[in-house]
């Protein structure tokens, strides 16, 4: 209480024209920096609002050509056939957007800006998300923590709810047909697979409808941002709930780890390249830096990254054998 009152006076004695950050020094003893407003993030300029909305339309198209991957056919030597593809594209495009309200509602209500989505194409999965900045200076790590939780919660309750729906609804005359060991790449989705399918996973090929392969592509963008590395909204919560340190350890364990799984799966060397290109740094402190969030924001942080390692870790052969997948 102390330190807010000080905080608190010494911010009518210099008005406008500085901010003042209270944290802790290496010694864990707290500190106040005073530093000029110059330094306050800046509002987006319109070319990079024009780059947002280029970087939507390329989405958009790339989302539509991975569900004409996801039909066997290549939308970019076959246009007339995209009537078939934008049903299943604009469902991919929707988690994206989904996930985007989810942090722009969560700023406005704790009064900070955060800049328009800067969205990420890429061929295999329509996307790797978007990335974002905040455009205002926040009051919290509580704050911080909000913001960054509310748009993977959004997009990821709305891809369980399409995952769910899909299977529940799907037939043997289903558009889609997969390979029953598919099932075995996330433990997430093959245990519930195995729950609603039953002894449908006991095939060769498994019909599957639509909507359940949207609700898993959605969950594994979901998952990848979810990462506790730099500027992703999992490391914006790792930094919230434990501090720059820890999420500075983080970062640097996530991109080891997806170096090595890139071995065997070449979408994590993409990503790893672009955590390392655009997002490794952490995020800018927050006004206040010594009032840690609470513990259910703390429970949260860790469910969102159980679910992270769930949606991605995939099946081993033994445990998928249990579960009677692909056998």
């Amino acid at each position: 209480m102390v330190w807010e009152e000080l905080t608190q006076s010494l911010g009518k004695t210099l008005g406008d024209r500085y901010r003042l950050f209270l944290v802790q020094n290496p010694e864990s003893r707290p500190v106040v920096i005073i530093l000029p407003s110059r330094n306050d993030p800046k509002p987006s300029t319109l070319p990079q609002k024009l780059l947002a909305v280029g970087l939507m339309v390329a989405t958009l198209i790339t989302c539509c050509m991975t569900a004409g991957f996801l039909l066997q056919f290549d939308l970019f030597e076959n246009w007339k056939r995209l009537p078939e593809a934008l049903p299943i594209g604009l469902g991919l495009f929707s988690v994206l957007i989904v996930h985007e309200i989810g942090h722009q509602v969560m700023a406005r209500h704790h009064k900070v800006k955060f800049s328009w989505p800067f969205f990420l194409p890429a061929l295999q999965i329509g996307s790797f998300g978007a990335l974002n900045r905040f455009e205002s200076l926040f009051p919290s790590r509580k704050v911080l923590f909000d913001v960054a939780f509310a748009g993977p919660a959004a997009g990821g309750i709305y891809s369980m709810i399409l995952l769910i729906v899909g299977l529940v609804i799907s037939t043997s005359n289903s558009l889609f047909k997969v390979p029953a060991l598919f099932f075995q790449g996330s433990i997430l989705v093959g245990t519930l697979a195995r729950v609603v399918l039953g002894d449908a996973l006991h095939e060769s090929f498994v019909a599957v409808n639509p909507l359940m392969v949207i609700g898993w592509v959605g969950l594994v963008i979901t998952a990848l941002n979810l990462m506790p590395a730099g500027q992703l909204d999992g490391g914006r919560m790792v930094q919230a709930v434990y501090g720059r340190k820890v999420a500075g350890r983080t970062t640097v364990v996530t991109l080891v780890f997806l170096g090595i799984a890139s071995l065997v799966n070449p979408l994590a060397l993409y990503w790893a390249a672009i955590i390392l290109i655009l997002q490794r740094d952490l995020e800018r402190p927050s006004l206040n830096e010594l009032t840690e969030p609470d513990d259910a924001r703390a429970a949260l942080a860790l469910l969102a990254l159980f679910l992270m390692i769930t949606v991605l870790i995939p099946l081993t052969p033994s445990l998928a054998g249990r579960l009677g997948i692909g056998m």
